[in-house]
């Protein structure tokens, strides 16, 4: 049972007055709630602190934290933000650490779930559902299961300890960083998709939208580690989707500039090394499971990987690299 297992909960949040009430409910109607829940406005304009503070009273453990506000949004200042937030539960007794975006919805019993699974594994260091915007939601035939969408990750303590919290990496890929030093350092890492979240707004649009995101997104890739083979892969799997054949084009354009023009990687060669290991061993089991399923037939994605919406969807990360 996950009652084992005491969580907190840390949102940035920065301009996310047309989202976050809908975090707000998901949250609070939760069968199992955190001890502490903090949203840190990260300079927010738009009224998204005056939206939480109608909800302080009545739930004593969400907390506020306010702070200045900033003339670039980047990702390294997500993570200076998630950080205001830890120092406000560090010294609090609990299991497991919850990062939650500001522009999500889910059922109510997602954390109840998810702690569930690592109340039963000791080794379960990373837990998260995937995410569906829109209409899309990634095929878990293509994507690697062990990742954990950025938009709701659950450390466990330990775990997050030892690989020293989020890197504040510029260009993103934080939460991406974040898992594979997990597994890197031995722990495991899952998505389950018995349950998932809508995610309100479109991947890469906070900062990029279009061609640019899908550019920026091949380039990202590359400071992450990516083999160029598996960029490859990824890239025709991408020109299957809209915007269909220059979406891929954009993404392996991003990734080819960087890698001609000598892009630097913040990770160590250890853990590139430990990527492309992963890729590889993922590449051979995507075609030898092809080269053995019978000719004309299509593997169907099990029911588990596309289930209701919890709640009806208004508009939704990066789940593999």
């Amino acid at each position: 049972m996950p009652k084992s297992l005491r969580y907190v909960v840390v949102t940035p949040a920065h301009n996310e007055a047309q989202y976050i009430e809908l975090v707000i409910e998901s949250m609070v109607a939760q069968t199992y709630p955190p001890v502490k829940w903090v949203v840190v406005s990260d300079g927010s304009t738009d009224g998204t602190d005056e939206i939480v503070q109608k909800y302080l009273t009545t739930y004593p453990w969400i907390e506020l934290v306010r702070m200045p506000e900033r003339r670039e949004r980047h990702f390294a200042g997500k993570v200076g933000a998630f950080n205001a937030g830890y120092e406000q539960v560090k010294d609090i007794e609990f299991d497991v650490v919850g990062n939650l975006d500001g522009d999500v919805s889910f059922g109510p019993l997602l954390f109840e779930f998810l702690l569930g699974k690592m109340a039963e594994d000791p080794q379960l260091g990373v837990a998260g559902a995937p995410f569906r915007e829109g209409q899309f939601q990634y095929d878990f035939r293509f994507t690697n299961i062990e990742n954990v969408w950025g938009g709701c990750q659950l450390f466990r303590r330990e775990c997050f300890a030892s690989i020293g919290g989020y890197m504040p990496l510029k260009g993103g890929c934080i939460d991406h960083v974040a898992v594979l030093s997990a597994r890197h350092n031995g722990w495991k890492t899952r998505t389950f998709t018995e349950n998932i979240c809508i995610h309100h707004r479109q991947m890469g649009t906070a900062v990029q939208s279009g061609l640019k995101a899908k550019f920026k997104l091949g380039a990202k890739d590359y400071t992450v580690g990516n083999h160029p083979l598996w960029e490859l892969f990824r890239t025709f799997y991408q020109m299957r989707h809209r915007p269909f054949v220059i979406g891929g084009l954009a993404l392996g354009s991003g990734y080819g500039w960087s890698l001609v023009g000598g892009a630097k990687t913040a990770l160590s060669p250890e853990l590139v090394a430990f990527v492309r290991r992963e890729q590889m061993q993922r590449l051979k089991r995507i075609f030898t499971r092809k080269s053995r399923s019978p000719a004309g037939n299509t593997e169907k994605t099990s029911s588990a990987n596309s289930p209701k919406d919890p709640r009806p969807s208004r508009s939704v990360g990066e789940q593999s690299r």
